[in-house]
């Protein structure tokens, strides 16, 4: 009664008709104002407490009150928590009279809405008091109750309560122990609403680990054998959701699932419990949910399935295999619910972890509803699916037995293998990676069928995974950091490659083994089937072929390229695995294919990976693939070298036997090796061998153009190899001693010669060889190297010219027609003979024995050899043949190393700097010739081939391509111009070039720019004006070009005026250039009136570029201050042909008086700078009396009256001669005596600096660069 009085105290007034449901007539009047909801509904705690649980109130009443009072709750909660706060009394007796009305109502519609109110004031409120108080209450009323049959609506509000306050578990559990016991009477209570209601409550208890490790002892003595038997005969839907709930929870502890699947327990336990079957077990249970026909039901039962096996397959998955669950979850993939299909692949992918899951031939019933679902979930959106499903495919393909063939049919086979050329070809990039796995274990030969072996879809297949490897790594090359925030995301995405790339190897190499295992096989070797007279494509040697070309082209690059970023141990051992197998798959290329990897530096790489991973103990399996890649391709480049005969058997053993002892002992650098082989002290036999494996590396890789340590160094560690062998009275094999020879050869530089000591050791070795053949590798500075030394030529010069003119494979009948036009170029082999003939005439006697002691084909050679020197030394004009003989040579380095033309010669770009100085020499222009248009071509051809890195080759090539076009006649321009324009290398190192002008490291690069966008300012130029075709466009961003000029680099004044000058021509040309195409950068703003007006270009863009070229114009550069001056022109030109008022309102700009002023203020006669003269003439030209007023140019026209003429250059004479024009043309001048002066001055400039031409002394090197001044200017 106290709590009723005081919520009751309060003055009586009328209230409105429509409040009248939700007010308690009677006793309203007397309740206090604060206890009624200030909004709609209007509704009065007070009246509510009284009418609630008043009995004469009709139902349907309170179930209005009840739902307004939910409906309150939930759209003014704070409201109606603040109405229940205010006294703690008053809110606990609602409360009780909500939990008392649940109680007593048997209507469902009320008890759900007193549930629901009761559970959102407690959450709402969340006092312990009121929680306590509601858990007490039903406790009590549980504890009161005689039979569980009203126990529902209780129940029901426990498992809500607790899953609204997942803390109250452990509560329940410590503080009401004994609720338990009712729950297990409600569990046997003949009614499934209530086991369910029992059912959700435990499953919120066991939620809890706290809960769920107090009650592990109720769970294994009364509620486990139970809960199975409930589960196994429930009926509705709701207590089997509800008992699979609970079985969800209990499964996340390894104790319970223990208990669970222990089945000796569960008949140990049923014995003590009343309405428990001890036959019931849980795979049997949930076997059952798999046979029902509700997708819920069976989603859920393959969840438990999961949850069970994640703690330990090998233990509890023979229980669901021997249940045969696996073929009712194949069957389940068909099904058109999404999370069914994964739910079961889940499940089937831990149970193939056992192999009872193999050998009872479920993957043999199952694999064709495993492709098939993979083909139609690949057909969807669902990426989890398509993980889950490749995943499980790999799984089986990697698991199967091979004594149990996985695919019965060919199609069966066809169809997986489309599956996975899908699947690898994902965008997605985890799927994809997914694939691979799959597609790494799908490629075995007992999956293969046979016959026939599919081999044109084993190709498609490795095509795909190859292809799609090669677009994500050129997807990353093309994203280009943009900060320090990006420099982790560099590195994550380095990662990402290194392992999809690994595992696209991982996949190639399967292929590799699955070609060398079919080699044994007679029946896989071709298709049967095919008809005798038909193409036969599909065969091993067909697809052995695919292998190589596909490693060649696709793989080899793609290592290459990731091993500029990060070197990783693993996907090195399965690379060098795969080139290894290879020479075993191709047996008839293996030569060939071993000297391309030679030439490509592979021996380098593979000893640095030795060096860095292989030393101790480390990485043994890295080590022993990569001897084993060393041993075969030594093996093969020695089996059939150029230009020599091969060794013998007997050698090609030895050698065999040596290097397959010596490689796995060498794990040092080269500097390491080096010292090891310069080793002078006694040498056992082990270490000899090791030594003699380095050597014939090195001899390998030099013969390949593999320079990877100095010459010098190289050279005198061979000597004293060398000088060891001969102190400890060891003679080396021949193969080795061969290569001893050939490295002395190739290091020894021209002023170096050996000791007498080195030389008669040499002799006496050679002395112990029946034939000089047997240690001669062809090369010109072995030539040298036998003729240079008195002491050998005189005992071996005669050999070794023979084996010279045997092998050499000049074109001889060139050389000897003297009816040519043109004088060939001299091989370099000849080079070496002939300078050798001039040093040493005795070996001309050698020459005449050979021409009569020779065969035929070799006298004929020598003797052409001397005609052709004896002619071309009666008048040696070095500087005259100096062009046709670049232009020869650069030809065969162009088709010799046409991909690395910068690894060719170190000389080749002191040759093109010579060819570019003899350019500038030229003074006047001159026609050019036939001779000049090929150099032209070539040195094009050349840059084409070019990175931007290789500055050295690059800078002069692009000096002597300026000059070339900017010293010539107008007709040979435009010539000159098609022929480079026709260049899409060249025009594509330009982009290139281009695009790196904004890199922030400071680098020699800025020349090289400086040059480049010169020569596209030319390009442009001279294509715009003669209309020529273009073959390549370049693309340029406005924004970076602005960029560049806004933020210019230091010292790099140059490059600034060369991007004014290419801006300049674009502006000329008004963008309209069909060579130079402007791209936007990035997203654009909206275009406004004036960027429409001005279109392609921005009005943000025009004041950018107006306050550049006013920063730089500050600079007071001469060159660069003409280049902005000339740019800005163009601008205005550009501005005013489009809108006036824009032009005026640029020239207008308060900053230009103050730039010109700060320009005046340079020295005394700052005005007369030509620069400062064309800045003048263009305010002037657009009436900026603003920037230079009337009374200001009569004083600069006084001072020009009073300047010495005759002293000003050309470029200051013409910038004068404009001035005057412009003030002229203008009628600015109203006073007579000052028109009278401009008269006079204008009389008294020279009638050439009119004329427009440029100076004489025009072309200049400035820091290594080719400039026109003239067209840097104008």
């Amino acid at each position: 009664m106290a709590v009723r009085q005081a919520a009751t105290a309060g003055t009586p007034g009328p209230r409105r008709e429509e409040e009248a449901a939700l007010l308690f007539e009677r006793a309203h009047y007397r309740h206090d104002p604060r206890w009624l909801l200030p909004v709609t509904p209007r509704l009065c705690l007070a009246c509510a407490l009284e009418l609630l649980p008043d009995p004469g109130v009709s139902l349907v009443r309170k179930k209005h009150m009840l739902s307004c009072f939910r409906d309150a709750l939930v759209r003014h909660t704070s409201l109606v928590t603040q109405l229940v706060s205010q006294d703690q009394r008053v809110c606990i007796h609602f409360i009780s009279v909500l939990f008392g009305l649940l109680c007593s109502m048997e209507d469902g519609s009320v008890t759900d809405l007193c549930i629901e109110v009761l559970i959102q004031i407690t959450t709402q409120l969340k006092l312990e008091q009121t929680i306590r108080c509601l858990l007490d209450e039903c406790h009590k009323e549980l504890c009161n109750m005689p039979s569980m049959r009203g126990s529902l609506a209780t129940l029901t509000l426990l498992g809500k309560l607790v899953d609204a306050i997942p803390a109250l578990a452990d509560e329940l559990v410590m503080e009401h122990g004994n609720l338990m016991e009712h729950l297990l009477r409600g569990l046997v209570y003949p009614s499934e609403g209530i086991q369910a209601s029992v059912c959700y409550l435990y499953g919120k208890l066991y939620s809890s680990p706290v809960a769920a490790e107090m009650l592990s002892g109720h769970f294994r003595e009364k509620l486990f054998p139970l809960f199975l038997s409930i589960l196994d005969g429930a009926q509705t839907k709701e207590l089997q959701i509800n008992c699979l709930g609970l079985l969800r929870q209990l499964l996340k502890y390894d104790l319970f699932v223990s208990m669970i699947m222990n089945q000796d327990g569960l008949a140990e336990s049923a014995k003590n419990i009343e309405g428990s079957s001890g036959n019931t077990s849980l795979p049997l249970v949930l076997k059952k949910l798999l046979l029902s026909r509700d997708e819920t039901l069976q989603v859920a039962s393959a969840h438990c399935i999961t949850a069970v096996l994640v703690h330990s397959p090998a233990k509890h998955a023979p229980a669901f295999i021997h249940a045969d669950i696996p073929e009712f979850l194949f069957e389940h993939l068909s099904s058109s619910s999404e999370v069914l299909v994964w739910s079961s692949c889940n499940c089937l992918t831990l149970l193939a972890e056992e192999p009872l899951f193999f050998s009872k031939c479920h993957t043999v019933y199952g694999i064709e509803a495993v492709v098939r679902s993979l083909q139609g979930s690949l057909k969807m959106n669902n990426i989890e699916l398509h993980k889950q499903g490749l995943l499980l495919f790999a799984e089986i393909l990697t698991r199967q037995p091979e004594e149990i063939k996985l695919f019965t049919s060919s199609a069966m086979c066809r169809d997986a293998g489309h599956a996975l050329q899908e699947a690898v070809s994902s965008p997605v990039l985890e799927v994809a990676a997914e694939a691979l796995k799959a597609t790494s274990a799908f490629l075995r030969k007992d999956h293969q069928s046979t016959p026939p072996v599919q081999y044109g879809e084993l190709r498609a297949l490795l095509e795909a995974m190859l292809n799609r490897c090669a677009e994500f790594s050129q997807t990353l090359l093309n994203r280009r950091p943009l900060g320090h925030a990006s420099s982790r995301d560099s590195e994550k995405a380095i990662l990402q490659k290194g392992k999809f790339l690994l595992s696209t190897l991982e996949g190639f190499r399967s292929a590799c083994r699955l070609a060398i295992e079919f080699q044994s096989e007679p029946s896989a070797q071709e298709n049967p089937f095919t008809a005798p007279s038909a193409k036969k494509e599909d065969t091993l040697e067909a697809f052995s072929e695919f292998l190589l070309s596909a490693c060649d082209s696709l793989c080899i690059p793609m290592v290459m390229r990731h091993l500029e970023q990060t070197t990783h141990p693993a996907l090195m051992e399965v690379f060098l695995s795969i080139l290894h197998n290879l020479f075993v798959i191709v047996p008839h290329m293996k030569e060939k294919f071993s000297k391309k990897l030679a030439s490509s530096s592979f021996i380098r790489l593979t000893l640095e990976l030795k060096a860095r991973f292989c030393s101790g103990l480390s990485h043994s399996a890295l080590n022993q693939v990569c001897s084993n890649f060393l041993y075969y391709m030594c093996l093969n480049l020695l089996s059939a070298p150029e230009k020599t005969g091969p060794p013998s058997k007997e050698e090609l053993s030895a050698v065999s036997e040596l290097l397959q002892h010596g490689l796995p002992q060498i794990s040092s650098r080269s500097p390491e090796s080096l010292a090891f082989l310069s080793d002078r002290q006694y040498m056992e036999g082990a270490a000899r061998q090791r030594q003699y494996c380095i050597l014939l590396l090195f001899y390998l890789a030099y013969i390949h153009e593999d320079r990877f340590v100095s010459d010098a160094e190289l050279f005198e560690a061979v000597q004293s190899f060398l000088l060891s062998l001969q102190d400890q009275g060891e003679r080396p094999p021949l193969v080795v001693f061969k290569a001893s020879i050939y490295l002395l050869a190739i290091c020894q530089d021209k002023d170096n010669t050996l000791h007498e000591t080195m030389v008669s050791a040499i002799r006496k070795f050679l002395e112990g060889i029946p034939d000089l053949q047997l240690v001669y590798t062809h090369h010109p500075l072995l030539l040298r190297f036998f003729l240079l030394y008195p002491e050998l030529m005189s005992r071996y010069g005669h050999r070794v010219l023979e084996l010279w003119f045997f092998w050499e494979e000049s074109s001889y009948e060139e050389l000897d027609d003297v009816t040519s036009a043109g004088q060939p170029a001299l091989p370099a082999s000849l080079g070496v003979l002939f300078q050798l003939l001039r040093s040493i005439p005795s070996i001309l006697l050698i020459l005449l024995d050979l021409i009569y002691s020779s065969p035929v084909d070799t006298a004929h050679k020598v003797l052409i050899s001397l005609r052709t020197f004896l002619r071309r030394n009666e008048d040696i004009q070095v500087g005259g043949l100096i062009r046709g003989h670049f232009l020869l040579i650069l030809q065969r380095l162009l088709v010799e190393h046409g991909a690395s033309p910068s690894g060719a010669s170190g000389n080749l770009p002191l040759l093109l700097s010579l060819l570019s100085l003899m350019q500038l020499r030229n003074v006047s222009e001159q026609e050019l010739d036939s001779m000049a248009m090929k150099l032209l071509h070539q040195v094009s051809k050349l840059c084409g081939k070019c990175s931007p890195t290789d500055v050295d080759i690059l800078q002069p090539s692009f000096n002597f391509l300026y000059w070339s076009l900017h010293q010539t006649t107008p007709s040979s321009q435009k010539r000159a111009a098609a022929v480079l324009l026709s260049s899409t290398g060249l025009m594509e190192l330009l982009e290139k070039m281009l695009a790196l002008t904004l890199a922030k490291a400071d680098s020699p690069r800025t020349a090289l720019l400086c040059s480049a966008w010169l020569l596209t300012a030319s390009f442009s130029a001279q294509q715009h004006k003669g209309s020529l075709q273009v073959h390549q466009t370049l693309s340029v961003e406005m924004d970076q070009v602005l960029k560049a000029l806004s933020f210019p680099k230091k010292k790099a004044a140059l490059l600034s005026a060369a991007i004014l000058c290419f801006l300049r021509t674009a502006l000329r040309q008004s963008f309209s250039s069909a060579l130079v195409a402007l791209v936007p950068s990035g997203a654009q703003p909206l275009s406004a009136t004036e960027d429409t007006v001005l279109a392609p270009l921005r009005m943000s863009q025009v004041r950018s570029l107006v306050i550049g070229l006013q920063n730089l114009l500050v600079q007071k550069d001469p060159l660069l201050s003409q280049a902005c001056v000339g740019c800005l022109e163009a601008l205005l030109d550009y501005l005013d042909a489009r809108s006036p008022d824009i032009a005026l309102h640029v020239a207008s700009q308060p900053w230009n008086r103050f730039l010109l002023f700060t320009l005046l203020d340079a020295g005394e006669n700052s005005f007369l700078r030509p620069e400062i003269l064309r800045l003048m003439t263009l305010f002037m030209r657009y009436r900026s009396s603003s920037v230079l007023s009337h009374e200001e140019v009569g004083d600069v026209l006084q001072d020009v009256a009073l300047a010495d003429l005759s002293t000003l250059s050309n470029t200051t004479l013409q910038a004068l001669h404009g001035f005057f024009q412009q003030l002229q043309s203008m009628g600015h001048l109203a006073d007579h005596s000052m028109a009278q002066t401009l008269q006079a001055s204008l009389e008294g400039l020279p009638p050439s600096t009119s004329s427009g031409q440029p100076p004489l002394q025009d072309m200049l090197c400035l820091g290594g660069v080719a400039v026109s001044l003239s067209h840097i200017r104008n």
